[in-house]
């Protein structure tokens, strides 16, 4: 079978996270320090990145490797560890950031910068073998519908304030194809909310192609 028409679990949060962490090094990057609001947003930012990248390597403990361990014992042990270390540059990053915040300085904040820098590197590496060797024992031992349950117990355990969160992202990281499919996919009483953050976040074209792939008027914001 063409693995590319499996379900895959890791594909459309991992799009996400990347752009969530690309920005936030970004925003990082060109930080004034001299300005009190642009540092507590762009540190805000870093917070929510930390925060949201704790909940999802849990919600990857406690749903996905669980069901690679019931078909393939000791497959997730690498990616569990790995998680255990990552939360471990998690305390380091905040512990920057805290001194940074307590005493704006060009070295600190190159520090957090770079401290950053290497803790995307890593993660990037992370997801790209969940996304090859942990798919591929998904694959061999379940069908879509069981990895889309196992989604759905996913998404059942996220309260809104992270739901909000990561479908902002998902919105600015799609192609206009996935984008279409994460709306026509919602439940009817949360396409409205959904569709009107995606009218403030997307330019033009990228929110006409959205509203003509679901029959409905482009109308400008």
């Amino acid at each position: 079978m063409d693995t590319a028409l499996r379900f895959n679990i890791y594909a459309p949060i991992h799009k996400a996270f990347r752009l969530f962490m690309a920005d936030t090094l970004a925003r990082l990057g060109r930080l004034d320090l001299g300005d009190a609001h642009d540092l507590a947003a762009g540190l805000g930012q870093l917070d929510a990145l930390l925060e949201a990248a704790c909940c999802h390597l849990r919600h990857e403990n406690d749903f996905i490797h669980p069901a690679i361990e019931a078909c393939s014992g000791g497959a997730s042990h690498r990616i569990a560890a790995e998680h255990r270390e990552h939360l471990e540059a998690v305390d380091a990053l905040r512990a920057q950031a805290a001194a940074l915040r307590a005493t704006p300085g060009p070295a600190a904040a190159h520090r957090l910068y770079r401290q950053l820098a290497a803790f995307i590197a890593e993660n990037f590496e992370h997801m790209d073998v969940e996304e090859t060797r942990h798919n591929q024992a998904l694959w061999a031992a379940y069908g879509d519908a069981e990895l889309q349950a196992i989604e759905g117990r996913i998404l059942a355990s996220i309260g809104p304030e992270e739901m909000g969160q990561w479908l902002h992202w998902m919105l600015l990281a799609f192609s206009p194809v996935e984008r279409a499919q994460l709306v026509a996919g919602l439940p009817p009483e949360a396409r409205a909310p959904v569709l009107a953050e995606a009218r403030r976040l997307l330019d033009g074209a990228a929110w006409a192609k959205l509203a003509r792939a679901l029959d409905q008027e482009p109308v400008a914001a």
